[in-house]
């Protein structure tokens, strides 16, 4: 019997195949491993998961000091349960009460047989403590473990052709994008769209933007589009391949760069030409492209109703005018310009030239050309200078006219005039040395203060100067015609 107040069971004797209650592992028989709750390790109060567990001396009132067998500590069964080597009535291995076996008294097992009866009775509700935490745990987990596999979702990925299946926690597309560093532009294609709520099993796509500089029938524009191949570009832009001229096949690639493509339709063009129309289908460059289509051939001078660089329109009509023409020089005279000159020494009103004028002599080549058999005006197309014209330079009179000759003015000097160049200030005879109105030659004309030549002043200049010569020498200047100045 130990004094100490909580005291253990020593096994009885030394066998080292013997657990002792401190290497012993809490909950567990050594022989089968049962349940703790089979055992009778009843000193443990407190419901714990099942761990190595030193027993230290149990309370006094469990086991009074008159009462505790020896090797109370160690695990024991009931009696008639079988187990080899234990007594009825203690249950400790290679123990006996009053069998003849050594180390315990025979009157200790009823005793402990009516302890061990009691705790039997309290055993459900005992192992219904200890079972409840860990039921609450295992519950714990479960649902922690459930509402993980809950958020986890399996999506489909494509970008751009190039398809993954992965794992996400994320809540939506933006997410996804974001978590797999996927950047988007305002031309790229995102489907389902960013910020759309995801669930298991949805498929993610983007389709990157790519630039296409396009001339679509002469018109030139940059549009954006997600195919990949040039035939798929033209279908999402709404524009139809057949029978139409592309810069490109339809099965290039369009890379990420994008590229530049040139679309021509088909188109119908009526051309006019020789009285007959023609109407093809074309997906000609140029206007003369689709005349040479037609099988009409332009000739010389040829032309078209319209620009023939320019881009054929649909249901555009194109006439060609047979142009043919000759060329044709002729010779033109240039006028002479009159430069006049202020003299003194002339009365007013008489001019003298100087310097005849001479035209000059011009050569012009002219292109009479015949449009569809109509023949139009003749149009020059060079122009030569033969000979310059030159210039005629004249003096004219400033000095005031006298009014009148004294002993001359009573005279019919009209009926001299017409007698002698029938009344004409300019009139020259057959030599040429004689002109005028009263026929003047030049040596005379000159004494008398005239200028030039008589015929080239005016006629009241000549008068006057007539008058003067009558004063000098009467009449005998005109020996034909001079008694008419009396008559």
């Amino acid at each position: 019997m130990s004094n100490s107040q909580y005291e253990t069971y020593e096994p009885y004797g030394h066998d080292s195949s013997v657990h002792t209650a401190e290497t012993l592992p809490y909950g567990m028989y050594e022989d089968t491993y049962r349940p703790a709750y089979e055992a009778e390790a009843y000193f443990v109060t407190e419901p714990v998961l099942p761990l190595p567990r030193q027993v230290a001396s149990m309370p006094e009132e469990v086991f009074p000091e008159s009462e505790a067998p020896a090797g109370a500590g160690e695990p024991g069964v009931p009696a008639g349960v079988g187990e080899p080597g234990v007594h009825a009535g203690v249950g400790e291995p290679d123990v006996h009460a009053g069998a003849g076996e050594p180390g315990v008294h025979a009157g200790v097992s009823g005793r402990a047989a009516r302890r061990r009866k009691a705790r039997y009775a309290e055993r459900p509700e005992s192992a219904v403590r200890r079972l409840l935490p860990q039921a609450l745990v295992v519950a714990f987990l479960a649902g922690g473990t459930t509402a993980f596999v809950a958020k986890d979702k399996a999506i489909e990925l494509n970008v751009d052709g190039s398809r993954q299946t992965l794992h996400t926690f994320a809540d939506d597309v933006s997410e996804v994008l974001a978590e797999k560093g996927v950047r988007v532009g305002a031309h790229d294609l995102v489907a389902p769209a960013p910020g759309v709520p995801l669930t298991s099993g949805d498929e993610v796509a983007v389709h990157y933007g790519r630039p296409v500089r396009l001339t679509l029938d002469g018109a030139q524009r940059e549009v954006w589009t997600t195919a990949h191949t040039v035939d798929g570009a033209l279908r999402e832009l709404g524009v139809r391949p057949e029978g139409a001229y592309l810069s490109a096949s339809r099965s290039k690639s369009i890379g990420r760069a994008g590229l530049a493509l040139d679309v021509r339709t088909e188109r119908a063009v009526t051309v006019m030409a020789d009285g007959r129309t023609r109407t093809i289908r074309t997906n000609a460059a140029s206007v003369r492209e689709a005349i040479e289509e037609a099988g009409v051939t332009l000739h010389g001078e040829d032309i078209t109703s319209v620009p023939p660089d320019s881009f054929p329109r649909d249901g555009q009509t194109v006439t060609v005018l047979r142009v043919t023409g000759t060329r044709e020089v002729h010779e033109e005279q240039i006028p002479f310009q009159v430069e006049r000159t202020e003299d003194p020494s002339l009365f007013t009103g008489t001019e003298v030239v100087e310097q005849a004028g001479e035209p000059g002599l011009r050569r012009v080549t002219y292109f009479l050309r015949t449009v569809n058999g109509v023949r139009e005006k003749p149009r020059p197309e060079k122009s030569e200078v033969v000979r310059k014209p030159r210039k005629q330079r004249v003096k004219v009179g400033t000095k005031p006219k006298p009014h009148s000759v004294h002993g001359a003015d009573h005279l019919n000097w009209r009926g001299l005039a017409a007698c002698e160049s029938g009344g004409r200030p300019h009139a020259v005879d057959p030599s040429g040395s004689f002109g005028g109105l009263y026929q003047f030659d030049a040596l005379t004309w000159q004494s008398l203060g005239g200028s030039g030549r008589p015929q080239d002043a005016s006629a009241e200049e000549q008068t006057l100067r007539a008058k003067k010569l009558y004063v000098r020498r009467g009449a005998s200047p005109w020996p034909h015609c001079g008694a008419r100045l009396h008559g």
